[in-house]
């Protein structure tokens, strides 16, 4: 599994984590808050759905989502950012998208959703991914697993530099 690779990194590193969540509604941090021996390991999370809240809680500027839309890689990238700042850990992953069955538009159509990790360095990796019109709950369980999967690779990248 790979929420137990990542707890395993982070642990072997010495290392916490901290989620910044919109579409998938903490989703991700209950992935790993459900695992044991995670207390030393995660940090915390932000639900953050609305943009208020982004700006609140997670200092995402509101000129990147008047801007870039709050459905972007800036705004994820900003998320990520905030969340490791706020809860000081070392990796922070954050999600944004549009799951439907409104809101979506030609340009970020119903599926869209953007991620953001924030490494130890201060660095941001972004990727938007089109997952289609699937529904809701398969659209955010598709979004848990990448930003997982996603935290898990630039987690070993790193630790291979």
């Amino acid at each position: 599994m790979t929420v137990i690779n990542v707890n395993k990194f982070l642990s072997d590193n010495g290392q916490t984590l901290a989620t910044a969540e919109s579409l998938t509604g903490g989703a991700i941090a209950a992935k790993f808050v459900g695992q044991p021996g995670v207390s030393g390991l995660f940090k915390g999370g932000v639900v953050a759905y609305q943009e208020e809240a982004k700006i609140l809680m997670l200092e995402v500027s509101a000129k990147s989502i008047d801007i870039h839309g709050v459905v972007s890689q800036q705004v994820a990238s900003e998320m990520a950012r905030g969340a490791r700042a706020a809860f000081g850990s070392d990796w922070a992953v954050s999600t944004t998208g549009i799951a439907g069955p409104t809101g979506g538009t030609e340009e970020d159509p119903i599926g869209t959703v953007c991620f953001g990790v924030a490494r130890p360095d201060g660095t941001v990796i972004t990727d938007m991914v089109r997952f289609g019109n699937i529904g809701r709950a398969k659209i955010s369980a598709a979004a848990v697993k990448y930003a997982i999967q996603l935290l898990k690779e630039h987690m070993w990248g790193k630790a291979k530099q």
